[in-house]
């Protein structure tokens, strides 16, 4: 690794005395110097946190007196200042909005002064490919401004490593390092993407992405109102269509195609006008392939899930489809973000674990989070429980099964001898009753009127505690681990 990111550098420095392609002063003198110090939550300790830590990354001045930067940059942040480039005075500023799905997001400085004899840079439009751009940051390595230039490689969807959503990205050459990101990618003196992330290692040289503009624009347009609805998302399970005898089962021509749809989400707002075993054909009129691609501009195929993702939340789309070789037309309110029909959510930031705990059993939901914490980014799904790593990969929400509720640890007591050893199980029943989300879980838990608590969980092992010594150990089992309240805020209300 080390190797790796010293040939980066060197790179770096051979582009920087490159022919100059540079924007003009003003672009300069917008760009920005993020620090960020952030406190995580503890997912196997829900009610505490990590600690602080430091790090830094790169933003730039856009309209309003606002600075657009990455969410990863500002996540579960306690405190932030900016510093203008080739200034030394930091300034206090604190997050206006977070999109986390799209890896962007807005900071406000209260002292207006930060911004005098700067020029906000407007956002540009999508470039082409083999596009010269201009990357500004400030990549570890120095305290300086970086400037650096490339090319645009490519224009395609792929997964924002951030939040996991499938979005649109530019590919650059540019190399991006830690620091760089928040930084604007600039063409022609107008930001036409934010650097992210990139690819490091043996085997990858000189790639970096960039959140472009067209994602950019849909975030600014959804926060006009101040409040950050999201990606649109239509809750349906699809596959390709390029085997000839799949299209030939569903009775489609040799001149129509489209994908598959498998299943309707629950919640799905595509419920009571999409089927499964429908063949979706077409969205607002254009045309999907096979492949599931629909064309972004001539010669330029992407993801036909971008046709929804350019509409805003609650706007409509039309879609076409083929049911047992008849078209039929629907049109759907998109109501739903990306990602929200997961049974197991992507990682989670700026928003505490949903706990619950009672006898000294400690249960939560099961988000990406809590696997993560069993090892590094590289190698968590190597040690994590593998029936919990398979929810996460392949779980998929039905009416009866919402989220996934794991009982964490055992918070060990005279009252719990016997289950100390009983830890990551998937709860399945409370005093009879089934869970399919956390809240089932408290109300099978407080509404119960035996004798006994009974917990079972999807292999049927059961563990069964007495609710009056149950009721007698809350207080002093708080007290011993030191934990300030049985439940999560979220579920207070149970």
């Amino acid at each position: 690794m080390k190797s790796s990111g010293i040939m980066i550098c060197v790179i770096i420095t051979t582009l920087l005395f490159a022919a100059p392609v540079l924007a003009k002063s003003n672009v300069k003198e917008a760009v920005v110097k993020i620090y960020t110090v952030s406190n995580a939550y503890n997912y196997h300790e829900p009610w505490q946190m990590w600690g602080q830590k430091i790090f830094n990354g790169s933003g730039c001045i856009i309209s309003g007196n606002r600075i657009l930067t990455n969410a990863h940059v500002v996540r579960d942040q306690t405190f932030i200042q900016v510093r203008r480039s080739g200034e030394a005075k930091r300034y206090t500023a604190e997050p206006e909005i977070i999109a986390h799905e799209s890896d962007l997001a807005i900071l406000k400085v209260k002292d207006n002064t930060f911004f005098e004899g700067t020029e906000p840079v407007e956002i540009g439009e999508l470039p082409e490919i083999k596009d010269k751009i201009v990357v500004y940051g400030f990549p570890e390595g120095g305290d300086k401004l970086s400037i650096t230039e490339g090319v645009v490689s490519r224009v395609e969807h792929t997964k924002y490593y951030h939040s996991s959503a499938y979005l649109l990205t530019c590919q650059i050459d540019a190399a991006i390092n830690s620091g760089n990101s928040g930084g604007p990618v600039i063409k022609d003196d107008k930001i036409i993407g934010v650097a992210f992330q990139g690819l490091a290692g043996r085997g990858f040289e000189n790639i970096g992405y960039m959140v472009p503009a067209p994602v950019i624009k849909h975030f600014l347009l959804d926060i006009k109102d101040g409040r950050h609805d999201g990606t649109p998302d239509i809750g349906l399970s699809m596959q390709k269509m390029e085997n000839p005898d799949m299209r030939r089962k569903y009775l489609m021509n040799d001149k129509q195609s489209g994908i598959l749809i498998n299943k309707v989400y629950p919640d799905s707002p595509a419920e009571g006008v999409v089927e499964a075993g429908d063949v979706l054909l077409s969205i607002e009129g254009e045309k999907i392939e096979n492949d599931g691609t629909i064309e972004l501009r001539q010669g330029e195929r992407t993801y036909f899930g971008y046709l929804m993702q350019k509409k805003q939340i609650n706007e409509s789309v039309n879609l076409e489809m083929l049911r047992n070789g008849r078209i039929r037309n629907g049109n759907i309110v998109l109501t739903k973000p990306v990602d929200y029909e997961r049974l197991v959510q992507n990682e989670r930031y700026d928003k505490p674990p949903t706990y619950y705990v009672i006898g000294g059993l400690v249960f939560e939901t099961l988000t990406l989070n809590y696997l993560m914490e069993y090892g590094s980014e590289k190698d968590w799904y190597l040690n994590a429980p593998k029936e919990l790593v398979n929810f996460y990969i392949n779980g998929e929400p039905t009416e009866e099964q919402r989220e996934i509720v794991v009982l964490v640890k055992v918070l060990a007591d005279e009252i719990n001898v016997g289950y100390h050893d009983f830890v990551d199980a998937v709860i399945s029943y409370v005093n009879g009753v089934k869970i399919s989300r956390i809240g089932d879980l408290v109300k099978g838990f407080e509404n119960n009127k035996g004798k006994y608590h009974v917990i079972e969980d999807i292999r049927g092992f059961k563990m069964v505690l007495e609710g009056k010594k149950v009721d007698e150990s809350r207080n002093r089992i708080l007290k011993k681990y030191k934990i300030g309240a049985d439940r999560s805020k979220d579920l207070t209300a149970f």
